[in-house]
């Protein structure tokens, strides 16, 4: 596999989950029908970002995976003859709770799951609440359509996480989101802050020689007072920090072309896994030092 066509489902969320799965579903079609072999969704499509409080009450929309909307899902794939990357709020056992993503062939067999690792816990970012930290480690899979490495929001901002999935053969990286404003930053902080958002998953790209493909949602999201401006933006960037493809703040299906020669030339000429000094990384397990 030289080339493959991918396509990323930015969407805004409504608060009956039948609805976002109906709205993913046509969605889904209609890329598929433009030529789409791989199709990832946002991260927990299903619902309104719920993190943005804590309530008991929310461990009711976890389920276990297997489940219904892998099995939904599986299904679809197999119609449609694609490879499926969806969000899910995953219940391992009672107590346990995960923020995973699952990869779902073109035969509608799940080929794994990845499980959230890094775990937020900011001012409506509540994830500390309700996602215990990934157990599964870094994953690559391996698709008819290339290798596939996901990662989910947080992780993208951890050059760790890029790497050792990169190190395990992803040409791709996924980063399903649920990132934004809150309103009353925007005008301050909002330019800085999706920059930032950017960059760092450019860097990405570059750093391991890989495409960087990251979908969000939109929409202004309330609970009680409480708000979120999804900003949007999903992207992909090439292994060369080069925008493949872009969106602004609406929802928008991207489809773009994957050229997999690209991985291969960028760490040819390019070689930083040559050129890693690994014998002298083990700093890096140690937390900073005090000034």
């Amino acid at each position: 596999m030289s080339k493959t066509k991918i396509a990323l489902i930015q969407m805004k969320m409504a608060s009956d989950p039948k609805k976002n799965i109906d709205h993913a579903i046509n969605k889904i079609k209609i890329a598929s029908k433009k030529g789409a072999k791989i199709i990832c969704l946002p991260e927990l499509f299903l619902t309104k970002y719920f993190c943005q409080t804590e309530k008991h009450a929310n461990f009711n929309l976890a389920e276990k995976i297997p489940g219904p909307s892998t099995e939904l899902f599986s299904g679809l794939a197999k119609e449609l003859k694609i490879i499926l990357i969806i969000s899910l709020f995953e219940k391992k056992t009672t107590g346990l709770y995960h923020n995973s993503s699952v990869v779902i062939n073109e035969n509608g067999k799940i080929l794994g799951k990845y499980r959230k690792m890094h775990i937020p816990d900011d001012p409506q970012y509540y994830e500390k609440f309700y996602f215990t930290p990934g157990d599964l480690g870094f994953k690559s899979f391996k698709t008819s359509q290339g290798k596939l490495g996901t990662l989910v929001c947080w992780d993208q901002w951890f050059p760790e996480a890029a790497r050792l999935t990169s190190l395990l053969g992803a040409e791709i990286l996924f980063y399903p989101t649920a990132i934004g404003w809150h309103p009353r930053e925007k005008k301050k902080f909002g330019k800085s802050q999706l920059n930032a958002w950017l960059s760092i998953q450019r860097s990405h790209a570059i750093a391991n020689g890989v495409y960087v493909a990251a979908v969000n949602r939109v929409g202004l999201e309330k609970q009680g007072s409480k708000k979120l401006e999804f900003w949007g933006n999903t992207v992909v960037f090439d292994p060369s920090g080069n925008v493949v493809v872009s969106s602004k703040q609406k929802e928008k299906t991207l489809i773009c072309d994957i050229d997999y020669k690209k991985v291969e030339t960028a760490r040819r000429h390019w070689p930083f896994f040559r050129d890693r000094r690994i014998d002298y990384y083990k700093g890096i397990l140690n937390n900073p030092r005090d000034a």
